[in-house]
């Protein structure tokens, strides 16, 4: 009978009928979707257009958090951060008003990411923040390169747009983008990027004003606080069926001359609470600022605290407002893994050390013992993402500079699972795309001579680590400069409950017979004539090998991806031609006998 009273409370506290909310909830995810295509198909830059660096959101007037859809998690989690401050700064927003932030002080992920914000009225009313946000190629930086570990401070970095009116009834202002494309080293593709966006946010608007034509205000208002009671449900529903408790772990970040010559320690402590359905994340016992790009913006940290709570509950839970209210984040001002300390440069922050904070807290589920967290993965910014940068010969020695995606890490295993082989990173995880090596070298005066899977290079486990990708590049008839800065070099990932870390990162040189390895955080040429050679991180294993299941070793040494040496020393697998030839099969009989010694 009490559950029955339950159901019929539930349903009197309804606003909009049960059916008409899937409908909305289905059409405000359409609309981002939407958003999203003019983005990706109006853009320049390889950056945005092949590897889908960018993400679109809809959001309150009071910035709360309605909808994402296949945006990455970096971008979104704490998007409310960067629309708050456009209500406290300006006192005279109106229809047709669209707002830049790409400050770090203002809200914003780091100055690469340009965050356009347009309000949504109806009939007078500002009711929605329409959002897009991108990683530009440029923001005019000393450095040809968005990704700056040795930038001390803001002044260091490129251009900032701390919460700047660039639109105003429906009209660019060119004054304000005059500004940006002549701090650029390739103004055009800035350009087209910023009105791609521009786009996006306007179709967003236009879409939300034909909900509110058809369903009225009272039921799109409706169905928001439902769609919010509806997330906030789910997320505590989930929290409760986890152990009650404190967990902590602790990861660390590779030491970068001048910068943190000892590497960076990142520890996450999470206090579970089943009963209210709450988890806090505690990161306030971390290191202080670091003179250097590594140090993370309130935004990023905040945004990451929650991923790696998402990460480790239920994936049919809705990402909006409602689910976030239940992932508290406690954050210490001045500290590299909390709120920077004005003006300390952050233009790293949603890579590195932003990786190894979001890497901590899916692992630290792993405290709690299988089946939960998962074990580490590699993180951003080896060569094969580094940024490149040159005079192009094909195009009259035109400028060219873009972040390539060659080849990136793998993600780290969980229990039931094998690690993501295209996981690139916890910021996006797996969202980001590989190049294509056919559009790649059709954009830029490059050569991708190979890339692929390092067998051996994932950390072994019941469940496997993804292994690392290699790959070899070079430029054409010229000199090309390339940013990158390879974290896992020195600490590779580290696998959880008895797995095996995964292989480390690694730069290389090739010039004349020689092979030059490089520093892991470094701007170099690639003269004329040479190739670099790069090695992204593999993922951590999660569990003891020994309990993983014969069949799937056998999978991984016929996909290619282990040796059959290592299936017998490792996992004690022994293997036998199958029927089918070329094939491996397990001999079940002389596996039960090793397995049992």
């Amino acid at each position: 009978m009490d559950s029955i009273n339950r159901l019929e409370l539930d349903i009197a506290e309804r606003r909009v009928d049960p059916f008409l909310m899937s409908v909305l909830k289905s059409r405000f995810e359409a609309i981002v979707r939407e958003m999203t295509l003019v983005v990706m198909r109006a853009s320049r830059s390889a950056v945005i257009k092949n590897a889908r660096d960018f993400s679109c959101a809809i959001l309150t007037y009071d910035h709360r958090l309605v909808s994402v859809e296949d945006a990455l998690p970096i971008h979104v989690m704490s998007m409310d951060m960067a629309t708050r401050p456009l209500t406290d700064l300006f006192d005279d927003i109106t229809q047709g008003d669209i707002f830049l932030n790409n400050c770090p002080y203002t809200g914003g992920t780091h100055h690469a990411d340009l965050i356009m914000a347009m309000p949504v009225f109806f009939e007078g009313e500002p009711l929605f923040w329409v959002v897009a946000l991108s990683h530009h190629a440029d923001t005019g930086a000393p450095v040809p390169s968005t990704y700056l570990p040795f930038a001390k401070n803001i002044f260091e970095e490129g251009m900032h747009f701390p919460c700047v009116r660039v639109a105003q009834n429906y009209e660019e202002k060119k004054d304000i983008l005059r500004i940006g494309t002549m701090r650029n080293r390739v103004p055009d593709m800035w350009l087209g990027d910023v009105r791609a966006q521009i786009g996006a946010c306007r179709t967003g608007e236009r879409r939300i004003g034909e909900l509110f034509a058809r369903y009225g205000r009272n039921t799109i208002l409706g169905f928001v606080e439902d769609w919010f009671d509806y997330g906030a449900r789910c997320a505590k529903a989930a929290i409760a069926k986890l152990p009650a408790g404190s967990y902590s772990y602790e990861t660390r970040h590779d030491p970068v001359p001048g910068v943190a010559d000892e590497g960076i320690p990142v520890k996450v402590t999470i206090n579970v609470d089943p009963e209210r359905g709450e988890i806090v994340v505690d990161v306030r016992d971390n290191i202080d600022n670091v003179p250097g790009g590594l140090n993370l913006s309130e935004n990023t940290a905040t945004g990451s605290c929650r991923i790696g709570v998402f990460n480790n509950l239920d994936e049919s839970i809705p990402h909006n407002e409602g689910a976030k209210s239940q992932i508290k984040v406690l954050l210490r001002e001045g500290s590299a893994i909390g709120k920077p300390k004005y003006p300390v440069g952050t233009s790293v922050a949603t890579t590195n050390v932003n990786d190894r904070l979001m890497i901590a807290g899916n692992c630290v589920f792993s405290r709690m013992g299988a089946p939960y967290g998962q074990a580490e993965s590699g993180s951003h910014l080896p060569a094969g993402v580094g940024v490149i940068s040159g005079e192009d010969p094909f195009k009259h020695g035109k400028s060219y500079v873009n972040q390539v995606f060659v080849g990136y890490a793998g993600g780290g295993a969980r229990h039931g699972y094998d690690g993501w082989l295209t996981y690139c990173g916890p910021a996006n995880a797996g969202l980001i795309q590989l190049d294509s090596v056919e559009v790649d070298e059709s954009m830029y005066p490059i050569v991708i001579e190979r890339r692929g899977v390092l067998p051996g290079s994932q950390g072994f486990g019941e469940f496997e680590g993804a292994p690392a990708t290699g790959g070899v590049f070079y430029p054409l008839d010229h000199d090309m400069t390339i940013v990158y800065a390879a974290d896992g070099t020195s600490f590779p990932p580290r696998g959880v409950l008895g797995g095996g870390d995964g292989k480390e990162s690694e730069t290389i040189k090739l010039r004349a017979g020689e092979k030059i390895v490089l520093p892991a955080f470094s701007e170099e040429t690639i003269e004329d004539g040479a190739r670099i050679e790069f090695t992204a991180c593999g993922g951590g294993g999660y569990g003891d090998p020994l309990k993983r299941d014969p069949k799937r070793v056998a999978a991984t040494v016929n996909r290619g991806w282990l040796s059959r040496e290592d299936a017998e020393t490792v996992y004690k697998v022994v293997l036998t031609d199958a029927d089918e030839p070329g094939l491996l099969k397990v001999d079940e009989a002389r596996t039960a006998t090793l397995r049992a010694v």
